[in-house]
């Protein structure tokens, strides 16, 4: 096969994608092997990929990869998730662009828009991450809406609604009226705002006396149906019992007294609106107060809003303040910072408002998730560890989740009304056990099927996407089904924090439940992808790269390491396109290094000596570079692992191993040299595989002519054998002399065709096996072993040995002995002050043992420097 002289990523990428699908490497079935198990974090059908995507997912397949390699039976599970407000959002907006209102629709005539949407768009994102490699088992791609999936989710509701776990309540929800849904408590982000507060003057009943109170929304006004004040503050003894007249609206509402009140907060006089507060609402019904709820669902004001009935809460804010001061009851307006709510996906400011809703109880279902991932023997780990603080906060503090939305994408609430009263419904997985459960109910055997309407609502998302790692396998509607005992619990899982609670926590939660044990042994938590300027990437800021367009110009692989080469677990990745081209500039290190070693000729020479040496220590070092490459993997340093791997492949094999082995010019190499070398290429192609599989495939199937079981995507991860610390530390050694040797030719301008010879104080008594290797590397014809330094030589030191090389050529003495007289002079300062410093009494009693035995190493080495360049001037002169 010919090898092209620069490596065709796009082709490449291209061939062996479609090579792995057409041999099914990435399919898996139940069998006799261990099964290692990730299912993909759904990302919403409305997506499409972007850098977050691309690293969290690069992550997963490196797992998976890794875990094919090992002999695991892998499978990864994709998916999307139907996004019931962003989808429906969406929809609507298509729709409207066709000039057609969802209002004017019905269900059915909206959910086949939907459906035909999602057909249209819905696979792009998992089309996308096929470019970037991803393995996943594709024959076992799931989506929450699909039939399997919903049937799962309203078997769920049933059950926990005849646990006694749902209930339906008339609650104080977050409203989002954008989306007009209800949104759960984690839904909503707090953002801090600079608002103002508005002092409105109230006028007594039947007096010309006033009461001032500040709020922040002079625009619920419409909705105040009593005044409170505190009734141990003495300001307003005068005000109890008493009647205040609401401005513009003319309504007269009572004066009531609760200790709730702040004193010190504003004018210490509270407006009571019970629909619009959640804390007015515990006021209102402590003190049975009517509720006037003044909004529509879009957040504009109902009949109770007077003439501006209509318009905007905000644009209402405006205009009745300008009307509030134009008649008098505008005190005066002050700067005030406020904490609000927004909706997570819309972004919209988020009204409180009293709605019948239905919840879940969570403190007890809670409480196995607590125990599994922060008990004495937690079996589900975060990684890092630092989350659990925050799991911590979520589930010890977690409140009943309201699990209805008011949409129509998604699984509907499988509950069926036969009358207008509170109670007058029943709960069940189909109509027609609807119905039956509705006649024994009311013991009413003629009811008919016609006379039963289903609850409008739709489940919230999450309450699909919480069955998932058991909903894949068909763990709900057949608990006890092959797939679900084998590929059950999960391996890991790789998300991010900001879902810990929505997704993650709620996993457990169900998978405790329904399978009385975890859904997965290890939760990986990546960071967000940020830019240069540690500005999280969005499409406002303009800052976020087009991935697609990343792997086009730099290759699939080259961007999977420059994103993994810095993102540790839990940590924000800085992403800076140079990343990618370090990407490339290793993708062409490897490509070039195998090109190197298939372009010489191979003969039956006997293997020379630096050869064998060199082959024996790079395999010490890739062992125990393997060794350090699976304890990263233990604790999910990924980022790690992979600059392990490259700093070997980089380093050791290139610029080392290749270099020592390497035959002289247009000379062939030795077969048994050459053999060995292909060999431990090989083993670090399969160490490279997880993190480059493109080009390793494409180098893997150069090498060697391949049957498809012979492919690297399947090929045997390396086993651990014993290290050889001693030849490691040798190598270390005289890749020090070399160094040295080097150094000395580049500062003194001696060409590497110019031989030297080398004489050697050797009292480290360090192996001389390594001198066909220094001799080789640095053009060195001769090392001998001298009892003595060697006069008008140059020198240099490792450690405790000297090395001495007699001058050659045209070297200005003069010069050379002006540089070592201005370095000995610099040194022997150095070396009295850090005497000065351990001779000072103070200093040696109260510094600490590792500072002390610092110091005295300057000194040591100080002392050593001073007596090698004594003996080059000596030398010299």
């Amino acid at each position: 096969m010919e090898i092209a002289s620069k490596y065709d990523s796009q082709k490449s990428e291209n061939h062996w994608y479609n090579y792995w699908l057409q041999h099914n490497y990435f399919h898996s079935t139940p069998d006799e092997r261990e099964p290692y198990t990730i299912v993909i974090p759904p990302p919403n059908v409305t997506g499409v990929l972007h850098m977050g995507h691309m690293m969290n997912n690069t992550l997963q397949d490196v797992l998976i990869r890794r875990a094919r390699l090992m002999g695991k039976n892998a499978c990864w599970v994709p998916g999307t998730d139907h996004a019931s407000i962003a989808t429906e959002a969406k929809v609507v907006a298509k729709l409207k662009e066709q000039g057609i209102n969802k209002a004017d629709l019905s269900r059915e005539e909206f959910l086949k828009h939907a459906w035909e949407w999602k057909e249209e768009y819905g696979g792009v994102i998992l089309e996308q991450l096929k470019k970037l490699g991803c393995s996943c088992d594709w024959e076992r791609t799931a989506f929450t809406m699909d039939d399997t999936m919903s049937k799962s989710v309203i078997k769920v509701f049933v059950d926990l609604f005849n646990k006694g776990k749902i209930y339906r309540g008339f609650r104080m929800v977050n409203w989002d009226p954008e989306a007009q849904t209800t949104l759960s408590d984690e839904e909503v982000i707090h953002e801090e705002k600079q608002g103002n507060l508005y002092y409105i003057k109230y006028q007594i009943e039947g007096s010309e006396d006033t009461l001032t109170i500040a709020t922040t929304r002079p625009e619920t006004i419409f909705g105040d149906t009593a005044i409170c004040i505190n009734p141990n503050d003495e300001r307003f003894t005068h005000l109890k019992g008493k009647k205040a007249i609401v401005p513009i609206a003319n309504r007269v509402i009572p004066i009531i007294e609760d200790d709730y009140v702040d004193v010190e907060f504003g004018t210490g006089c509270l407006k009571v609106t019970p629909a619009h507060d959640v804390n007015d609402k515990n006021l209102g019904d402590k003190h049975s107060l009517e509720v006037v709820d003044i909004f529509n669902a879009d957040a504009t004001l109902n009949s109770f809003g007077l003439h501006y009935q209509g318009k905007d809460r905000f644009v209402v804010r405006k205009e009745i303040t300008k009307e509030l001061e134009e008649k008098g009851f505008l005190v005066k307006t002050e700067q005030h910072l406020n904490k609000v709510g927004t909706s997570e996906r819309t972004k919209a400011v988020i009204e409180p408002r009293l709605s019948d809703q239905w919840f879940l109880k969570m403190e007890d279902l809670a409480k196995p998730a607590i125990e599994a991932v922060l008990g004495d023997n937690p079996e589900v780990k975060l990684f890092p560890k630092k989350f659990e603080n925050t799991y911590r906060h979520w589930m010890e503090n977690v409140r009943d989740w309201n699990i209805s939305r008011q949409l129509w994408w998604g699984q509907q609430i499988p509950a069926f009304y036969y009358g207008d009263g509170p109670d007058d419904f029943v709960v069940a997985e189909t109509k027609e056990a609807a119905l039956q459960l509705a006649q024994e109910k009311t013991k009413n055997g003629a009811l008919t099927m016609s006379l039963l309407r289903q609850d409008e609502d739709a489940l919230d998302t999450w309450f699909s996407s919480w069955l998932w790692p058991m909903s894949v396998f068909n763990g709900i509607l057949e608990p006890e089904n092959e797939e679900i005992k084998y590929y059950y619990p999960t391996n890991d899982l790789v998300t991010g924090p900001d879902i810990l609670f929505f997704w993650v926590a709620r996993m457990i939660v169900a998978g405790y439940e329904y399978q009385k044990q975890r859904p997965f042994e290890n939760v990986y938590l990546t960071g967000l992808v940020r830019d240069k300027q540690r500005r999280k990437m969005s499409k406002s800021l303009g800052n976020s790269p087009d991935a697609l367009k990343l792997i086009e110009e730099y290759g699939a692989d080259s961007v999977r390491v420059g994103l993994l080469l810095s993102s540790a677990a839990g940590n924000d990745l800085m992403f800076d396109e140079a990343l990618c081209q370090q990407g490339k500039n290793f993708s062409n290190k490897i490509w070039n290094g195998f090109r190197l070693i298939s372009g010489w000729e191979i003969t039956d020479l006997p293997q020379p000596e630096a050869s064998k040496i060199g082959l024996e220590w790079y395999t010490a070092k890739f062992h125990k570079t393997l060794l350090e490459i699976e304890d990263h993997f233990s604790k999910y340093r990924i980022s790690d692992a992979l600059m392990a791997i490259y700093k070997l492949v980089w380093d050791d094999y290139s610029s080392w191993l290749l270099e020592i082995v390497k035959p002289a010019y247009q000379q062939p190499i030795d077969k048994k040299t050459h053999t060995a070398l292909v060999a431990i290429f090989e083993q670090n192609l399969k160490l490279l595989h997880p993190f480059m599989p493109f080009l390793t495939e494409e180098v893997w199937q150069h090498i060697a002519k391949r049957t498809p079981a012979q492919a690297l995507v399947i090929a045997k991860w390396p086993e651990n054998q014993k290290v050889d610390e001693a030849i490691i530390s040798d190598f270390e050694f005289a890749a020090e002399v070399v160094s040295g040797i080097r150094t000395i030719r580049k500062e003194k301008n001696i060409p590497m065709k110019e031989t030297l010879e080398l004489s050697v104080l050797n009292t480290e008594n360090v192996s001389k096996d390594w001198d066909v290797v220094i001799s080789k590397l640095t053009n060195v014809s001769s090392i001998s072993y001298a009892d003595a330094a060697v006069e008008g030589a140059l020198s240099f030191r490792v450690k405790s040995n000297e090395y001495f090389i007699p001058m050659v050529g045209a070297i200005d003495i003069e010069a050379e002995i002006q540089k070592l007289e201005e370095e000995l002079k610099y040194t022997k300062g150095f070396l009295i002050s850090v005497q000065k410093k351990l001779s000072n009494e103070r200093f040696v009693n109260n510094a600490p043992d590792q500072v002390i035995a610092i110091e005295r190493k300057k000194q040591a080495d100080a002392e050593a420097k001073i007596e090698t360049l004594e003996k080059s001037l000596k030398g010299l002169q």
